[in-house]
């Protein structure tokens, strides 16, 4: 059960303001890392970049796409509590995998050794070089892990405490963990049969807006994302994928996802002169502009409804597989890193409109 910020404590709140704050830095640097940079090689490798079509972003969407070594992928995983020792053995964070000068030495980026560029001061947000270190251990499979510093008394600091965190947890314990959250079980996820189980493990697939027949980071997203459920303090999931080619944020008020679109000159044109757009459109938001289109950054932002929030009554329900859990709530094309003091633009275009600006 998670806290509202009306029911913390003086200090709580202040640590709850600084986990806020460097969760929207973070953010800005990962979709720069996975969408722009992403984007960037292929432009440079003079290759057609695969963009998403809307379809896939829709929910219950089914995704058909290869890997792309040229795409980013990755899982970052921050905190604003200090998870619990007993999640140890579904969260792999051992002091093997702790980054530190020592383990540092066992780690080999692009061939060079990476404790000789490494310095322990690196691990916090407020370092200069906080986010080279990110990049560097972004290559590094399975997740990182940002916590809060709990050695240190009287002082609030995030770091880098991890990498090479695994997810260790089965779907089955997961779907029944939401299904009992949510009242479609009562104690067991087989209880009323397989064929309700499966349906279950597909629902739990679906609330975290991924299809049930993805696998590797998205699976171990949403496996984390439910686990760290059973906590009282916020956290976010980033898992970017080079099959989806979006990154996807779970959090504890929904989902949403970030992918690049392509605009057409006429589009962009339109979004130009429009009340509810921008002059200097091309700008503050283009990632890349040329004659033929210009590329933007989409965010969708997922809501759940009635049938994937627990009944008001408390009481035990019949699971209807064929309902949608999820709906998009917005639509937004989001300025570039940079333009720090530029709105979003509300751009409705995942299912037809008339007026995607209205």
């Amino acid at each position: 059960m998670w806290f509202h910020t009306n029911e913390l404590s003086y200090d709580e709140k202040r640590v709850r303001s600084l986990y806020d704050y460097l969760s929207q830095e973070l953010e800005k640097n990962l979709l720069h890392h996975g969408l722009v940079e992403s984007y960037s090689r292929f432009v440079e490798t003079n290759t057609a970049y695969p963009f998403v079509e809307m379809r896939e972003l829709k929910p219950r969407a089914k995704v058909v796409e290869s890997e792309n070594s040229l795409l980013e992928g990755f899982i970052v995983i921050f905190a604003e509590g200090a998870i619990p020792q007993q999640m140890k053995k579904y969260i792999r964070y051992f002091d093997y995998n702790k980054i530190n000068k020592e383990n540092m030495g066992e780690l080999k980026l692009g061939g060079v050794n990476f404790s000789d560029q490494f310095q322990t001061q690196q691990r916090y947000f407020e370092t200069k070089n906080f986010y080279s270190l990110l990049k560097s251990l972004l290559q590094v499979d399975y997740a990182l892990l940002v916590t809060p510093d709990t050695s240190l008394k009287n002082k609030n600091r995030f770091a880098l405490s991890h990498y090479h965190v695994r997810i260790d947890w089965l779907l089955d314990s997961a779907a029944e963990s939401l299904g009992k959250e949510l009242r479609y079980v009562s104690k067991d996820l087989y209880e009323k049969g397989e064929r309700h189980a499966l349906n279950m493990v597909e629902k739990l697939f679906e609330y975290y807006s991924f299809h049930h027949t993805v696998s590797g980071r998205r699976t171990a997203a949403l496996l984390v994302a439910q686990l760290l459920r059973k906590t009282s303090f916020h956290n976010r999931i980033y898992v970017c994928s080079s099959e989806s080619r979006t990154v996807t944020r779970l959090f504890e008020k929904g989902v949403c996802k970030y992918t690049l679109v392509k605009l057409s000159p006429e589009s962009i044109k339109i979004i130009e002169e429009h009340a509810n757009g921008s002059p200097d459109f091309r700008k503050n938001f283009l990632i890349h502009d040329t004659d033929e289109y210009g590329v933007a950054i989409l965010k969708v932002v997922y809501t759940h409804n009635e049938h994937s929030k627990p009944p008001t009554d408390g009481k035990l329900r019949e699971l209807k597989p064929d309902v949608n859990w999820l709906r998009i709530r917005n639509q937004l094309l989001v300025p570039k890193i940079e333009e720090s003091s530029v709105r979003p633009i509300r751009y409705q275009i995942v299912y037809d409109q008339a007026d995607p600006l209205s």
